[in-house]
């Protein structure tokens, strides 16, 4: 890139202090956002317990936060928009840190590259201003305000115009903008915020509003969750209470069938702080990799606390991303704080999935009738009523045999949240009733979870191995059987026992137990993807589960098997007693349950 430069010996320079802001801005102010970020983030380390924030054009016009906290002197002013000038920290331990900034960047970055004025007001001084536009700094006046601080920042960028070229839509930078409100209120529940679109003047439109939480933390948090997340991530997330080595880590999981398309539904905290952290990222991933497909994403709200010893948070411009002094220590944390209390959920499987099942059972594209629904107040008919019914109904003479079949009541003892079975619908879906609704289960997915839980349990020592009569020989590419071969000593300790047979050949003499009769050269074949699909750089216990989790799909109930009575009520109970069965191997529900009521409400009963 020098090619074309004059042979000339470059001269060393100081930079003028309006340079440096503006470089400074740079790395610090990315887009509208970021200002939103920083500016909130002296709100909140002021001690606030109110921010009110507006933008108009995404931003680009207009970013203005007003807070209630403790405020700034008239002599505080000045210096606050001098670089490296903070309140937060003295400079004798950067790893002491305790609040959200403490560069003293944020403010002189933003007077660099727009027109920022500041208003503040100390409890018994008089409120002052000052504005600063394009690195000039202007006087101190007057002015009136009756506590906190108010920072308008306008005309973002006007003094470095190329950077404007670089934004994006103002509804995508008004959306950046929402997002980093809610991971700051999701941080701070018992502050109140609301976020507003003034861009056609006045009071604009109401974009998020969350009011302060009372009460109990974990209460609180989950209410702040339900406010920005969703009601039904708080219906369906577990909650997580867990400490180690000096780290403790709270906040809520969800279950695997509360799951989104893309990552958009993780959110996790360092003291408090939001970060955007790999390590911390790929700990929450690998936590759910036994219960979802590799194409579906947990949602979770995550908060680790520790010695700020302990953490850098001073590795990026953003402070979007720390370094633990032991990073296995808190990525081993999350990792097994998740799968425990996945586990202690049991067969839980979220609401979401029986809502969707209830909206797919109300009927579409009718037009509403021009009087208001008639809601059908009638009274159940007792047992002896039914019987008395039945008795006078002819048989159904339909000429074609349904696929289901209905099995005789056999009596269950005890408390079972899964029912009893009542039926086997086109020989898969179990039909079982219970104290206050039905479920409705998937036999295959739900006997190969149980299947593969039991093979992880087994394979913790050797899997009992039953030995083929006559063994199996499968042709496979060379390559693909190489790789196999690799794996040999791990496969014989999962119960599965192969040997070269020559050239791409490979012979089957054994095959666990649990998975009973099974098409040998369909398993290799699909346990050869598996290994291909893992890459040689993943775990080996990784690669073992996902193996487990192939050969669990060939040891399970085919769908066109005929279950009696007994075998299901089998199947509930054990999954009822199996942890993480709610969902099968890759995050699908293996149940759903329907309450009564909501039967009821279908049929205009209610």
């Amino acid at each position: 890139m020098n090619a074309q430069a004059p042979q000339m010996r470059p001269v060393i320079r100081q930079l003028d202090e309006s340079a440096i802001n503006r470089i400074a801005a740079g790395e610090v102010v990315e887009r509208p956002a970021s200002a939103v970020k920083e500016l909130v983030e002296n709100a909140l380390d002021a001690g606030a317990r109110r921010v009110d924030i507006a933008y108009a054009q995404g931003g680009k016009a207009l970013v203005r936060v007003a807070d209630d906290g403790f405020g700034m002197t008239q002599q505080d002013l000045p210096l606050a928009l001098t670089r490296h000038a903070t309140s937060k920290i003295d400079g004798s331990d950067l790893l002491n840190i305790h609040t959200f900034g403490f560069r003293g960047e944020a403010l002189p970055s933003l007077g660099a590259v727009g027109r920022l004025t500041i208003t503040s007001r100390v409890q018994g001084e008089d409120a002052a201003s000052l504005a600063i536009s394009g690195g000039r700094l202007g006087e101190v006046r007057p002015a009136a305000l009756t506590r906190g601080t108010v920072v308008e920042l306008r005309d973002l960028f006007f003094a470095t115009p190329a950077r404007l070229k670089f934004l994006r839509s103002d509804r995508a930078e008004a959306m950046a903008i929402a997002d980093v409100i809610k991971r700051l209120a999701m941080a701070e529940p018992e502050v109140s915020f609301t976020l507003r679109d003034v861009t056609g003047g006045g009071e604009g439109r109401l974009v998020f509003r969350a009011d302060a939480e009372t009460g109990d933390m974990f209460d609180a948090l989950r209410r702040r969750l339900a406010r920005v997340i969703g009601p039904d991530f708080s219906e369906n997330a577990l909650p997580i209470q867990a400490e180690r080595d000096g780290i403790r880590l709270t906040g809520y999981a969800a279950l695997p069938t509360w799951s989104r398309g893309a990552a958009v539904a993780q959110f996790l905290f360092v003291n408090g702080r939001p970060v955007l952290d790999r390590l911390l990222f790929s700990a929450l991933r690998a936590a759910y990799v036994d219960v979802l497909s590799r194409d579906r994403h947990p949602g979770a709200a995550l908060f680790l606390d520790c010695d700020p010893q302990l953490v850098d948070v001073n590795v990026h411009p953003a402070k979007s991303e720390v370094r633990f002094r032991d990073p296995t220590v808190a990525r081993g944390l999350i990792v097994t704080a998740l799968r425990h209390a996945l586990a202690e959920a049991g067969h839980r499987a979220s609401t979401t999935v029986a809502e969707a099942t209830l909206a797919a059972m109300r009927p579409q594209n009718i037009e509403p009738p021009p009087t208001p629904a008639r809601v059908y107040q009638m009274d159940r008919p007792s047992s002896q009523t039914l019987a008395r019914s039945a008795a006078y109904q002819a048989p159904i003479g339909f000429s074609e045999q349904p696929t289901g079949r209905i099995e005789p009541v056999l009596p269950v003892s005890g408390d079972h949240p899964l029912g009893a079975a009542r039926a086997h619908l086109h020989e898969n879906y179990i039909i079982a009733q219970t104290s206050d609704g039905i479920v409705i289960v998937d036999a295959h997915a739900a006997h190969e979870r149980l299947v593969y839980e039991r093979l992880k349990t087994q394979a913790q020592g050797t899997v009992p191995s039953q030995a083929l009569l006559i063994p199996d020989i499968v042709e496979l590419p060379a390559d693909e059987a190489s790789r196999l071969m690799e794996l040999a000593p791990e496969l014989a300790r999962l119960g599965l026992v192969i040997e070269p047979f020559g050239g791409g050949a490979v012979a089957v003499r054994e095959t666990p137990a649990v998975l009973g009769q099974i098409n040998a050269a369909k398993l290799l074949h699909d346990i050869v993807d598996e290994i291909a699909d893992q890459g040689t750089a993943t775990l080996l216990n990784t690669r073992i589960d996902a193996i487990l989790s192939r050969m669990a799909c060939h040891g399970s109930v085919r769908t066109g098997r005929q279950m009696r009575a007994d075998e299901m009520n089998a199947l509930l109970r054990d999954m009822e007693a199996t942890p993480m069965s709610g969902q099968c191997n890759h995050g699908r529900p293996t149940y759903v349950e329907l309450k009564l009521s909501d039967i009821e409400r279908l049929f205009g009963r209610t």
